[in-house]
């Protein structure tokens, strides 16, 4: 017997479908549906679209009014002019959709602070939601309030999230190097390497091209990354090798990494490419590509590389952001004597 409800997960309309949790089952759900797991709700869950909820006899999809639809559409074009960038766009987007649908074709003109509150009480908190997520929609309320309405909501009453501070994830250098060696094939050997040798993020890694690989000056140019800035960071030796023994066999085109029939690399691609390897080395870590970043900047300061070079090769724009890798830094707390060392 399956059930099915609309939620929203990571701020996505999804539907989740419980059922009974047997092999065959789970099998054919995903034979049958584009489907997902959830680690953290723990269920199954799939598109939010019309066929789906045809498919599971639920509710249509609500609808915008005429007047919520324009003004979604005017924010959408603030935003693209503004240069945010296309994640940001699509999450404020999604988050202000969201709220105008829980107003319930309620004049533009008559929202008022009151609406927001009882938004955040009765849909984020209710639903327990993630605290990114309810930062990040009400950012995007006020946001579009400011700008499409040309008025602002009194939005600073409502009580946000204390911010998480969780430690990075952090690999060992002899786990990283097993990661890199599990695979065979050059390019996903390449782009892993690149990935943790210079500390980039998954976008940086797909938007590189061939001539942002300067082996004169030693350096890897990085363009317009998180917050618009471009940045150096230094190339190493042996990536550099790797890099041009992978060129030669390659001879990408436009990006520095493409795809088999052209054009730029997959992201989902890239994490899968990091997971079988991940699987091949036989370490039982959930390591994401993130993790080599982390682990980059970790091996870094294990080294003795002054935190503030740190911060300028990673592109952090501030010294806090950079500073929680001190609190991972093996080579730093392995010094401190315990106590019971001296019983």
């Amino acid at each position: 017997m399956w059930r099915a409800d609309p939620i929203t997960h990571k701020g996505e309309k999804r539907i989740a479908v419980y059922f009974e949790k047997k092999r065959e089952e789970i099998d054919r759900f995903k034979k049958l549906y584009d489907a997902r797991w959830s680690a953290t709700l723990k269920v199954w869950h799939l598109p939010d679209n019309v066929e789906n909820r045809q498919r599971f006899k639920l509710s249509p999809i609500p609808s915008l009014s005429d007047e919520a639809s324009i003004s979604l559409q005017e924010f959408g074009r603030w935003l693209r002019a503004k240069r945010y960038s296309l994640n940001t766009q699509k999450t404020y987007t999604e988050a202000m959709k969201t709220f105008l649908l829980y107003l319930n074709n309620k004049p533009l003109p008559e929202v008022g602070n009151r609406d927001v509150v009882l938004f955040h009480d009765e849909h984020i908190v209710k639903n327990k939601l993630s605290a990114s997520y309810q930062n990040q929609i009400i950012n995007a309320i006020k946001l579009f309030f400011s700008t499409v309405q040309n008025r602002k909501l009194e939005i600073e009453r409502l009580e946000r999230p204390q911010r998480e501070r969780r430690l990075p994830n952090v690999l060992s250098k002899e786990e990283v190097k097993q990661i890199l060696e599990a695979s065979v094939n050059l390019k996903h050997r390449a782009m892993m390497a690149i990935t943790y040798g210079c500390g980039l993020r998954r976008s940086e890694v797909l938007n590189l091209i061939p001539s942002d690989i300067n082996s004169t000056r030693g350096i890897v140019l990085i363009k317009q990354a998180k917050g618009k800035k471009d940045r150096i960071v230094p190339l190493p030796n042996k990536l550099l090798v790797m890099l041009r023994e992978y060129y030669q066999a390659y001879k990408p085109k436009t990006w520095l990494f493409e795809g088999q029939s052209g054009g730029q690399y997959d992201e989902r691609s890239l994490a899968s490419v990091l997971k079988k390897a991940v699987a091949k080395a036989g370490i039982a870590k959930p390591v994401s590509l993130h993790w080599l970043r982390h682990s980059y900047a970790t091996h870094l300061l294990e080294n003795g590389t002054d935190l503030r070079h740190i911060q300028e090769i990673l592109g952090h724009n501030s010294s806090r952001t950079t500073e929680i890798y001190t609190h991972v830094s093996a080579s730093s707390i392995t010094r401190i004597k315990s106590p019971l060392d001296d019983f």
